[in-house]
């Protein structure tokens, strides 16, 4: 597993953030100020604060997948990312990139998922398999 990250991130409301991020994708709420939530989400610190999130455009690529950019991605093991996409599918989540395999079969190969957040936020989150 590579090392956690610290991410923060602008958001509109810190109460629907919060309600995402821990009803959602299941992750623990660490604290709580007046304009900034944080959450563990599988080791990794992620600090929303209220403010204009990011515009986004499709200038990414993974191998010939087009992405969105800016996004942040977090790396999980292929069963923590198993778990939390049939979570997701569960909540129904609208995917930008629905959960699939890229590269399969290459030293490239990871599992990926690609959704926003309430605020527009574009979250990816990744598996990398044993091949990479």
């Amino acid at each position: 597993m590579p090392a956690p990250v610290q991410l923060a991130f602008h958001v509109r409301d810190l109460g629907e953030t919060r309600d995402f991020l821990v009803g959602h994708l299941g992750a623990t709420e660490t604290a709580r100020y007046a304009s900034c939530v944080v959450v563990d989400l599988f080791g990794h610190r992620l600090s929303a604060h209220v403010g204009p999130p990011a515009p986004t455009e499709w200038t990414g690529r993974i191998g010939t997948l087009p992405v969105p950019v800016p996004h942040f991605t977090l790396s999980l093991s292929v069963p923590d990312w198993t778990t939390l996409a049939g979570r997701l599918e569960e909540y129904q989540t609208d995917f930008i990139i629905a959960p699939s395999v890229v590269d399969r079969g290459t030293p490239q190969e990871q599992w990926v998922m690609f959704f926003r957040d309430p605020s527009g936020n574009v979250i990816g989150l990744c598996a990398m398999t044993a091949a990479a």
